[in-house]
């Protein structure tokens, strides 16, 4: 495994033990995969950590009569479906890949016994489950506390934040699925956003001009505590603004 892959495949992996480190690289497999790929299916048992180190993953939710609906976006630098892994139990959602990607995959078995074995290794584990947790929280509080209106109009602030471009948000996959995340059907995503032109957007396509901000948001209504899941995004351990975890086998206890 290349010091390329090594440094973009997980943050989380610099500060453990160098032999540790290199066993998981060691058995780790690096896949590239095509938009379109199903990476794993609901109810399957994780053969690996997969870790995204480029591009996204949609997880997708199936029911029994086969309604599916889209849970979440992973992105890189991510952990997929983390909580199965650590517990051995079968995914709850489908994965699939929006766009050219590529990961690395850690065998299950041995991530587990490095998370026995390193509490540097747990702890950032501890500490990627604690972000999606609190991306989950934020998610349902929208679908609970907001109108649709609302839902899809802070779901174009937050994109136009993301990518950058405050007078501007373009539609990063199809709207039936970007209705499918905010939890409404495509009939009232296109409704939405039809009622949001009177709030200063104007649609075209995949584009959405974003005439006058502050309109917008006055119309529905951002909040810190919904909407900016950026402040939830990994940062594994390379963060500065995170203190050093002593390393037992270190005796001065002062950590790297």
């Amino acid at each position: 495994m290349t010091e390329e892959v090594e440094a973009q495949a997980l943050p989380l992996l610099r500060q453990l033990p160098e032999a540790s480190r290199e066993r998981l690289l060691a058995s780790a497999i690096q896949h590239r995969v095509a938009a379109g790929t199903v990476l794993f299916e609901q109810g399957e048992l994780p053969n690996f950590q997969i870790v995204v180190m480029s591009g996204s993953v949609q997880l997708f939710g199936r029911s029994i009569r086969g309604r599916e609906v889209l849970v979440e976006v992973v992105r890189a630098p991510d952990l997929i479906i983390p909580a199965a892994v650590v517990t051995a139990a079968p995914y709850l959602m489908q994965a699939r890949v929006p766009e050219p990607s590529r990961f690395l995959l850690i065998p299950a078995a041995l991530f587990r016994e490095t998370l026995l074995q390193e509490p540097l290794l747990a702890h950032e584990m501890i500490d990627a489950l604690a972000r999606q947790f609190r991306r989950m929280v934020r998610q349902v509080k929208n679908l609970k506390l907001r109108s649709s209106v609302q839902r899809v109009g802070c779901y174009l602030l937050t994109l136009s934040k993301r990518q950058g471009t405050p007078a501007q948000a373009v539609l990063p996959y199809e709207k039936n699925l970007i209705a499918s995340e905010l939890g409404i059907t495509r009939e009232s995503f296109s409704r939405a956003l039809a009622s949001l032109e009177k709030a200063g957007i104007e649609v075209a396509g995949q584009t959405i001009t974003i005439v006058d901000a502050a309109r917008l948001a006055a119309a529905c209504q951002p909040d810190p505590l919904i909407d900016d899941a950026g402040s939830e995004a990994t940062r594994f351990s390379d963060d500065p603004a995170r203190p050093a975890i002593a390393d037992p086998g270190d005796p001065s206890g002062r950590g790297s």
